[in-house]
């Protein structure tokens, strides 16, 4: 994608979009992904496009320097694996190797080979000599994925191995020297953990020296169209196509997704778009069927008329004499009327009561607070006494 190109070069961007981002044929309304992408940029293999990555990307910047310990937190699928990858790049030995062990595939028994390694014949079918994921991330970053799987029996053994940096083969007598930073990431809270009992706290402590905390999509979903973008591109080299636009009304179902898993699960939802289509171009038939079900219940003209007039040339009659798009136009004005309309249906299936359309949702009843302010739609229970009204008029 020619994010940077665009981002560079705001008169030129304007005028590419003007041109060529809005296509008007039998009656569907087509986006392509420059306008898609407008206002994001690309680091580190990341997508940033929401205030809140920004601040990830501020965080990263600040640790990379440095050696520390760092925990990510964040749901499945929000790319916490991507953030441990920038902290990488950006620490102080970018050119070494970057290894990932997921916890959840630890084989207790040979944890330890595992993790520091063995040597020849320390047990059956200890054929070769292994160095272990310590010593092969020396000089690098180690990534433990999912550490809140990791057995309450084992936890000494990696406490061991952080503070001392040394490890110890199986078999052997001999300890070894390890250089490496050790990220952790995982979708647990690991304080409750401690609380329970089911995680150690001096481990917490220091896996917890720094922290990030990577939002879920569904509290970005600025992001969601620039996301769409990323992924059809990368698909359309995986796949041999040249996928270049999508239609209004798909993006309508893709922002109006809750999005349980994320931007994975996003990125499974546009790859299987692109394997429908025979064409250059994802419309709402080719989404994933939940997705294609959503689309159908959202309100007539959701995200309000399309245009009706596109000149010769390409660009919209409607656009503003300042050149400015008009909101029509605007992704935000898409994501936000989105939202907005599924959060009314929320409440008005809810009789008002904020929790319960919080779990409708997908999301925190903090965040319907939020919701309900920035939209200006006054309190959750302004639902219920409409929905009183309506129901005796007298």
């Amino acid at each position: 994608m020619r994010t940077r190109e665009y981002m560079s070069n705001e008169t030129s961007t304007a005028s590419a979009l003007e041109k060529n981002s809005i296509e008007q044929n039998d009656g569907a309304e087509w986006l392509s992904l420059e306008h898609l992408a407008h206002g994001s940029e690309r680091v580190g293999g990341m997508v940033v496009r929401s205030a809140q990555v920004r601040n990830v990307l501020k965080t990263i910047s600040r640790l990379g320097p440095y050696k520390s310990t760092v925990l990510i937190n964040g749901e499945s699928g929000t790319g916490k694996e991507l953030v441990a990858r920038a902290l990488h790049t950006l620490g102080p030995a970018p050119s070494g190797p970057f290894v990932t062990f997921n916890c959840s595939n630890l084989v207790e028994t040979l944890a330890e080979s595992q993790w520091f390694g063995h040597v020849r014949g320390a047990f059956t079918d200890a054929r070769e000599e292994s160095l272990g994921y310590f010593r092969a991330a020396n000089g690098g970053t180690l990534f433990l994925d999912e550490i809140g799987e990791l057995p309450l029996r084992l936890q000494p053994k990696l406490l061991r191995a952080v503070e001392t940096h040394e490890v110890q083969p199986v078999g052997s007598s001999q300890t070894y020297k390890v250089d490496i930073r050790l990220v952790a990431a995982t979708n647990r809270d690991l304080k409750a953990m401690v609380a329970a009992g089911q995680f150690r706290d001096d481990l917490y402590y220091r896996l917890n020296a720094a922290a990030i905390l990577v939002p879920p999509l569904r509290e970005r979903p600025e992001a969601v169209p620039a996301f769409v973008a990323h992924f059809i591109e990368h698909h359309n080299r995986l796949f041999g196509k040249n996928v270049t636009h999508i239609s209004r009304s798909a993006l309508e179902a893709i922002c109006a997704h809750q999005w349980p898993g994320n931007v994975r699960e996003l990125g499974h939802a546009i790859e299987s778009a692109l394997m429908m289509t025979e064409t250059d171009r994802i419309d709402v038939d080719h989404l994933p069927p939940n997705l294609d079900d959503r689309v159908r219940s959202l309100p007539s003209g959701l995200l309000g008329a399309p245009s009706q007039n596109i000149t010769r040339d390409g660009t919209e009659a409607g656009r503003n004499g300042d050149g400015s798009t008009d909101s029509t136009y605007s992704l935000d004005a898409v994501i936000n009327e989105a939202s907005k309309a599924a959060l009314t249906r929320a409440l008005q299936a809810t009789q008002g009561n904020c929790h319960r359309a919080a779990t409708l949702l997908g999301v925190s009843r903090y965040t319907v607070y939020r919701m309900l302010n920035r939209y200006g739609m006054g309190e959750g229970r302004a639902y219920r006494s409409a929905r009183k009204s309506s129901a005796h008029p007298g």
